[in-house]
């Protein structure tokens, strides 16, 4: 996700490859990152002369590490001097953040999901207890680069992560169980995959472009008697519904259980 977010922010103009850089522990991952991102300096480890040239909108650092050393890597954060940081690490309360880096720092946390990597994420985000509404800002204008941005209170991110953050894996197995059951129907693997993803991303579009309710979409396609009633019968039957429903409590109490 770290990656999906410098490509966005470099491919819309919001940072250059000379005003950003990298911090990554593993050397292995830097030969990559660099390849990658050619001109942007990869480090080992954040310096304090990477602050001192930055402008308001560009001084901060964002955070996407592991949950397991993000507390460790903010109290490297703490000790060259960054003060304002956007946290994209899952499941990690503001407060750990805040007292890990040390005095009074701004930390917004975002959720964003894997669309992001075509510029077409959704992410969520939160101030901590020291973030202004000019941090709020600040950090809604990096994750726009990939994506919409939506605030809300952080005691709703864990819902997000639940919803929104692990909602493409379950779109992912809709599609392919659509296409393996295009295929046992006779249709080859391309044909059905093609259909499925045009599918899904014309209504998509439509729910979107619309503005009507999902079930009134639904409706307008369900005739009576009619061949997607049909279909439609045998997905309620299954309690596909609840199992969405069923889904998201537990992504949602996995995302909880992670700063226990």
């Amino acid at each position: 996700m770290g990656s999906a977010l410098l490509a966005g922010l470099l491919s819309s103009g919001w940072v250059t490859a000379d005003n950003v850089a990298v911090a990554e522990t593993a050397a292995a991952r830097r030969v990559e990152l660099a390849l990658e991102f050619p001109g942007v300096e990869i480090l080992d480890a954040p310096t304090p002369d990477l602050l001192e040239d930055s402008t308001d909108r560009l001084s901060g650092a964002v955070l996407a590490v592991k949950p397991d050393v993000a507390e460790g890597a903010c109290r490297v954060l703490g000790t060259v001097g960054v003060t304002r940081v956007l946290s994209i690490v899952a499941g990690m309360p503001s407060a750990r953040l805040e007292t890990a880096l040390g005095g009074q720092p701004s930390v917004v946390r975002a959720m964003p999901n894997t669309p992001a990597v075509v510029g077409a994420g959704v992410t969520a985000l939160s101030g901590g207890s020291h973030a202004t509404s000019a941090d709020l800002a600040w950090a809604e204008d990096v994750m726009a680069a990939v994506g919409t941005v939506v605030r809300l209170p952080e005691r709703l991110l864990d819902p997000v992560t639940g919803l929104s953050g692990s909602g493409p894996a379950y779109f992912f197995l809709v599609a392919e169980a659509l296409i393996e059951a295009g295929v046992q129907m006779g249709l080859t693997s391309e044909v059905s995959r093609t259909l499925v993803v045009e599918t899904m991303l014309g209504s998509a579009k439509l729910l979107a472009e619309t503005g009507e309710e999902p079930a009134v979409l639904r409706a307008m396609v369900t005739s009576p008697a009619g061949t997607t009633a049909a279909g439609v019968r045998v997905l309620e039957a299954r309690a596909v519904r609840s199992a969405f429903m069923e889904a998201v409590a537990a992504a949602t109490e996995r995302s909880r259980s992670l700063h226990r």
